[in-house]
């Protein structure tokens, strides 16, 4: 009998409609799927959290943060080679980026992107970026010292009239990637002579570079060796009757070097998009703004200004090398601990 083995029209279609509609589903379901990045930051959540976090308002990216020391996580990233789950990596300093650069772990940034930033303050082979500037400085008390009377280079401090009165962090991140640069500018053998003259002053060791700041503020210590915007911090809480104030060595002295907090992408990352959009907006106005205003740190990007009362690069003219050469970090510490600096 014609038709009496056909199946129901409407149940059919019904089974169609619930297959697409699952189908549907399953496919929004994906596509609510947020984009991510994982960034490796040697820079505090405290100082960098906060960009990070409106990054990810603005772009709808999830950002995931391993915080640690810069070195520490230099150090992790080599020993995970292309394992590693890092997209991104900030530094607090350029030879860090070095380093991981040496080892050809990061991929190439577009050049659109590089010459937002100077060419001394970006790698010369094109795969990291400087992120803010850090100046290298003499933080004095203004009580006890005329900054008429102290010397034109870092290297007059080795002089006996100092003795006793000089603060320094020799542990610090910041203060080894000094003597990197001092044994590049000056040599070997001369960055041994300036470390000994040094500890010969009997100076004060301090962790890190804050409480250098404090001491000089106090009259504790009359001179440091510190970065420049800890003093701006101090000020900006404490007001203009903070008895302490910043020297800059000459120009082209090794004591004024201007180094860099920086980014890379890592050429392992499979989230090079994401990657490359979180440096642009670490590069954009708003970010460098944030840099220089809450950080008291360089912007970098031409037509952001830095804070009023800091003196520019340009007036600075800073010790010239390239920052990526910073990376011989185990020869700094070597040569602090042959001369008893370090233990």
């Amino acid at each position: 009998m014609v038709g009496a083995h056909r199946q129901p029209v409407a149940p059919m279609i019904a089974l169609m409609l619930a297959v697409v509609f699952v189908a549907m589903m399953a496919a929004a379901c994906g596509g609510d799927k947020r984009e991510s990045v994982t960034v490796y930051s040697g820079r505090s959540q405290d100082l960098i959290g906060p960009i990070l976090e409106r990054f990810s308002e603005r772009s709808g990216v999830e950002v995931r943060v391993k915080y640690a020391s810069t070195s520490e996580l230099a150090a992790t990233l080599l020993e995970e080679g292309g394992r590693s789950p890092a997209d991104v990596y900030i530094a607090q300093d350029a030879g860090a980026l070095g380093a991981v650069e040496a080892a050809r772990m990061l991929a190439p940034l577009d050049g659109d992107l590089l010459e937002r930033v100077p060419p001394p303050f970006r790698s010369a082979t094109g795969r990291w970026v400087g992120l803010s500037g850090r100046a290298r400085t003499v933080v004095y008390n203004t009580e006890q010292v005329d900054p008429a009377d102290l010397p034109a280079s870092i290297l007059g401090f080795t002089d006996a009239r100092w003795k006793g009165k000089i603060g320094w962090a020799p542990a610090n991140g910041s203060f080894q990637a000094f003597m990197t640069a001092l044994r590049l500018v000056h040599g070997e053998e001369a960055a041994r002579e300036w470390l000994e003259g040094i500890s010969a002053n009997d100076p004060v060791e301090y962790p890190k570079n804050m409480p250098i700041v404090a001491a000089a503020g106090a009259g504790e210590i009359a001179v440091g060796f510190v970065n420049h915007y800890y003093l701006h911090r101090f000020l900006a809480e404490e007001g203009e009757g903070f008895k302490a104030r910043n020297f800059y060595t000459a120009p082209g002295d090794v004591g004024t070097l201007i180094n860099v907090a920086g980014a890379a992408i890592l050429e392992s990352s499979d989230s090079k998009d994401a990657a490359d959009e979180l440096l642009r907006f670490l590069l954009s106005e708003e970010a460098q703004r944030y840099f220089t205003e809450e950080t008291y740190e360089y912007p970098l990007v031409e037509g952001v200004e830095a804070i009023a009362d800091l003196r520019s690069i340009a007036e600075l003219q800073p010790v010239q090398l390239d920052l990526g050469r910073l990376e011989d970090l185990e020869g700094t510490l070597r040569l602090l601990r042959d001369t008893g600096v370090l233990p």
